[in-house]
């Protein structure tokens, strides 16, 4: 996997009464194929993830994101306006399926990079939200300096 590209994923998760923010600025690959745009990188140990790769897909026309992470703990979230996906996730303690449904779905990618935003709601059944999670991806090449 090339590694041209800086990544900064910025998160908010809220649940209940609480709100989480995490922030996390990698290298990774970003290629448009076929009407959507890949976003790759590789976890490490400061995401709780190590030795997975994670796959953000978004369509084009800002209809789709899915999010799949490859390796030990694997998950696949699919955010679509307008449907509820039940989901496969991985918790490193055991898996779950989780219902997901998207808020807003905000796609200002192009071929050389951009910013990807989407929010969505995570269910364990219907009627009960766990939590409300809005994400920013921001993509552009990395700037090399020479050795």
């Amino acid at each position: 996997m090339n590694e041209d590209f800086l990544i900064r994923i910025d998160g908010r998760m809220e649940q209940a009464d609480e709100t989480d923010q995490v922030e996390l600025m990698t290298l990774g690959s970003f290629v448009k194929r076929g009407g959507s745009f890949f976003i790759t990188y590789k976890e490490s140990e400061t995401t709780g993830y190590k030795d997975c790769t994670t796959t953000v897909k978004a369509a084009e026309d800002g209809h789709k994101v899915s999010m799949l992470r490859f390796g030990p703990a694997a998950s696949q979230l699919v955010i679509e306006k307008g449907v509820r996906h039940l989901c496969h996730y991985e918790t490193g303690h055991g898996s779950l399926t989780l219902g997901v449904a998207a808020d807003a779905i905000d796609n200002q990618l192009t071929e050389h990079g951009g910013t990807l935003t989407f929010s969505y709601t995570l269910d364990s059944d219907q009627d009960v939200v766990l939590s409300r999670n809005l994400v920013t991806i921001t993509v552009k090449r990395a700037e090399r300096t020479p050795l």
